[in-house]
Order: C-alpha cells, then structure tokens, then sequence
C-alpha cells in the first residue's frame, strides 16, 4: 500500500522561495504543501487547521526570526515538528536552533535533492543538519568539558535508558530504534519521555547533544570524530 504524502505548512517572507519550495516538494518531493505564509500571525492558525507532518521555518523574517515564532508556536500548545531553512551558516544560530529543539536546521543553497531528502528524515522523526554544517556540529559539541552536574545525571539511566540515549545521539527516529532494539515503538517512545524526565531536557533534540556534550558512549564520540573528518 502506498505510504501518504507528507504535508507540510511553509513560513518564509520571500514569496519567491515559498513558490520554488512548494513546487519542489509536491512535484519532486511528492509531498503536500497545505499551506504557505509570509504572515507569522497566521502560522498558529495554519498549523491548528491542517496538523501537517512538519512546518519549515525561515530564520530571519522583518517582524520576527523562526526560533521566537517557534517559541510562540509551541506556548499556544502546537507541537508540530520544525526545521529551519536559513541562509545563515552561523554556528551560533545552529547551536541555538538545535537547543529549541527543531528537527533539522538546512540551508537555501543545498541542492535541492537534499533539501528534500532531509524534510523527508526530519518528518519521520530523525535529525536532519546540512552537510556543510557537520563540522560547525562537531566544533561545537566539542567546545567544552560536559557539565559535571549534567554528567552525573546518567548514572540515573537504566541499561536500556543508556542504549536509546546511544541512539538518539546518531539522529535515529523511533521507529529505527525500535528495529534494532527489538522493542516496540511505544516502548521507545516511553523510554525517550523517561530520558527526557531523568536528564532535565525539553527534546530528543536536546538529548541527541547531551549525549555527544558528555561522551555519553561510543557512538556519540564517534559520530563526532566522523563529523571532524569531513572536508570543509
């Protein structure tokens, strides 16, 4: 049976860049694009009406930038997952974009066969940054000693608790943990909500770099070092 299209809500102040997007995710991409706006005042309303799969954000818009109207979203009770699409590489604007918690942070100037490979992942529930990012990932996940206090805060994992925190640090969704552990879905999503309670943090998101931040296991750091040896 044919998996449904993913729908997806557009906000971007260039009306050239919605249009472009939209035809390149529902031609190319095969997904829906139920709606598209310059106005954040109406993304609250849009999301409510259509509940897509994902809603992509720009990060700088003349009235507001992506991560206060994510903010503003998510006070009003709408948990719709999101993804920067920005033209900034800036390292800080990654760093506080992973921290709010969006799915994935891409760049205008990604081939568009990867733009729409990423929304793809991201809708699915798994970590999409762009290629020319990892570095700038790595960089800054290395940039300090993890918190000892935070630190301290894994031995109150369980065995398994350890193994999906393994998980959730390569980006992996639910659904993909679920396969290699040999558990159901709804056992991982229980566990992620016990991870997130025991280690004081607002997403899978943030568990991902908690994880890489205190060298959590072996996959996190290599993950890392893989990111490092990516060429600039």
């Amino acid at each position: 049976m044919t998996e449904p299209r993913l729908k997806i809500v557009l906000v971007d102040d260039h009306s050239l860049c919605r249009n472009g997007l939209t035809d390149l995710l529902q031609h190319r991409g095969q997904m829906t694009v139920a709606a598209s706006t310059g106005d954040p005042g109406a993304v609250v309303g849009l999301l409510r009406e259509h509940q897509p799969d994902l809603v992509v954000l720009d990060l700088r818009m003349p009235t507001t930038d992506g991560l206060s109207l994510l903010r503003h979203i998510r006070s009003e009770g709408v948990q719709t997952p999101a993804v920067i699409l920005t033209m900034s590489d800036a390292q800080d604007d990654l760093a506080a974009a992973l921290r709010a918690g969006v799915r994935g942070y891409l760049l205008k100037d990604m081939e568009p066969e990867d733009v729409i490979a990423a929304i793809g992942r991201a809708a699915r529930g798994e970590l999409s940054v762009a290629p020319a990012l990892t570095l700038k990932l790595a960089q800054m996940l290395q940039a300090g000693p993890g918190d000892p206090e935070r630190r301290d805060l894994l031995s109150s994992l369980t065995e398994r608790e350890r193994q999906i925190l393994d998980h959730l640090a390569r980006g992996e969704s639910n659904k993909t943990i679920a396969r290699a552990l040999e558990i159901s879905h709804d056992t991982v999503k229980l566990h992620v909500r016990h991870i997130l309670t025991k280690l004081n943090l607002n997403s899978r998101v943030e568990a991902a770099v908690f994880a890489v931040e205190q060298r959590a296991s072996p996959q996190a750091t290599s993950l890392v070092e893989s990111a490092r040896r990516t060429p600039r």
